[in-house]
């Protein structure tokens, strides 16, 4: 295990074999130290409440399918899903979420290009400080990026440092009010390098999936390996 206190001995791959601490909200939260994270930020009404509740509904389902006696919990019973069946239900849902995020649903304030600024601004500014930042794509509603942390509790406050700050400069400059930001981002760390080359192409390749022309979105594509 490297020392998460000097930066150039960080921004790895998982490591199976050292600490991973697990914290659980409205979901459940992976970190280790020193490890690359895929993180998505999305704005509160990208999806909205109907089709998150339809998608409870389709989980509850396709357990059903699967455990002889599923309860009212499809994150418990989930966790009793046979590995394959599991891996299975997580690219199912990961892929639902991930189409409607690029389609784009709600308000869309990131489409402006002064509040897509202010987001990657924000991103940028204590980069090799507090964090090491990878590439990152600002969507008209949500926002990924390649992020790296000493510690679980730096990825924790500076997600919401970033959310509270940006929130405010945009809902300035639009002359909104209001929540802006989903308050618990997703979180993923990279498995390895395959799944690191995969992660980059997504977030390069993620305006064209979504149909977007150029001004509509933020890509900016890191000089480092992640």
């Amino acid at each position: 295990m490297t020392d998460p206190e000097n930066f150039e001995e960080i921004g790895h791959v998982l490591d199976r074999d050292a600490d991973i601490e697990i914290s659980t909200h409205a979901r459940p939260h992976w970190a280790q130290a020193g490890t690359i994270t895929f993180i998505t930020l999305r704005l509160i009404d990208s999806i909205p409440k109907k089709v998150i509740t339809r998608w409870d509904q389709l989980r509850c389902e396709f357990i059903a399918r699967i455990l002889p006696a599923p309860t009212d919990d499809w994150r418990a019973d989930r966790d009793r899903l046979p590995d394959a069946s599991r891996k299975a239900f997580d690219k199912q849902f990961k892929r639902l979420r991930e189409d409607t995020l690029d389609s784009c649903l709600g308000q869309c304030p990131l489409r402006d290009p002064i509040a897509a600024q202010i987001v990657l601004d924000a991103l940028k500014f204590f980069d090799g400080d507090r964090y090491l930042l990878g590439d990152t794509i600002i969507m008209p509603n949500h926002v990924h990026l390649l992020v790296v942390f000493r510690d679980a509790n730096a990825m924790r406050k500076q997600c919401t440092s970033w959310m509270r700050y940006t929130a405010r400069r945009i809902n300035d400059h639009l002359g909104r009010q209001g929540h802006l930001w989903q308050s618990e981002p997703f979180d993923h760390l990279v498995r390895n390098e395959k799944q690191l080359e995969y992660l980059r192409d997504y977030i390069e390749d993620n305006p064209t999936k979504a149909k977007l022309t150029q001004g509509e979105f933020l890509y900016r594509r890191s000089d480092r390996a992640f």
